[in-house]
């Protein structure tokens, strides 16, 4: 299968990456800066906000992965919008597999983000993924997207390739980010999400 990554350098892209070459899959690994990335896999300068370029990385993939995220440097984070909108609107006929945050998780009926105790530093964020799932939820067919959110802990760890899943609640308080990437592979291999949001925990 040909999986085209964006942000294939960052903590869980390259971690898709790697999960996606050991599983012998064709991957193009397409970065803002131009980063390092493993042998094997076809490296592309470029942004999802470059539509000419997107649409030309869609046409020659059979699924694309946004592992990008927000801005934390200050920059507009309504640009992760466009996008990730850009990424929906160049799609082709390939599938989009969208790494989304915590915090629009439901718990007792309400979102994460939502809560006092959400930390503040994150909550700017969260919010614009949250309003990232919307955006895909509105598309209707026009699109074959699938929406993954994390436990609401999510850093580097053990590859266990066990894990749970769920919908709209979490499954679990924490993930690995290599775990991750097992759960986001065996989804691209065999599709139970299809336009709809999932999420999975250790």
């Amino acid at each position: 299968m040909k999986i085209a990554v964006y942000g294939a350098t960052g903590m869980i892209g390259s971690r898709v990456v790697a999960e996606a070459l050991a599983r012998g899959h064709e991957v193009t690994g397409i970065t803002r800066t131009g980063g390092e990335l493993p042998e094997g896999v076809r490296a592309v300068q470029g942004s999802a906000g470059d539509a000419e370029s997107a649409k030309r990385i869609a046409a020659d993939a059979d699924v694309v992965v946004s592992a990008i995220g927000p801005s934390r440097t200050g920059g507009d984070r309504r640009e992760f919008l466009a996008d990730l909108r850009t990424l929906a609107e160049t799609l082709g006929s390939a599938r989009l597999l969208v790494v989304g945050g915590a915090g629009s998780l439901l718990v007792n009926g309400h979102r994460l983000v939502d809560d006092p105790e959400f930390p503040e530093i994150y909550k700017a964020e969260a919010l614009i993924a949250a309003e990232a799932l919307e955006y895909f939820r509105s598309l209707g067919d026009t699109a074959d997207w699938t929406f993954f959110s994390p436990a609401p802990v999510i850093q580097p760890g053990e590859r266990t390739g066990s894990y749970q899943t769920g919908t709209d609640s979490p499954a679990g308080d924490q993930i690995s980010a290599e775990d991750f990437a097992v759960a986001m592979l065996d989804e691209i291999e065999k599709p139970a999400f299809q336009r709809r949001r999932f999420t999975a925990a250790n």
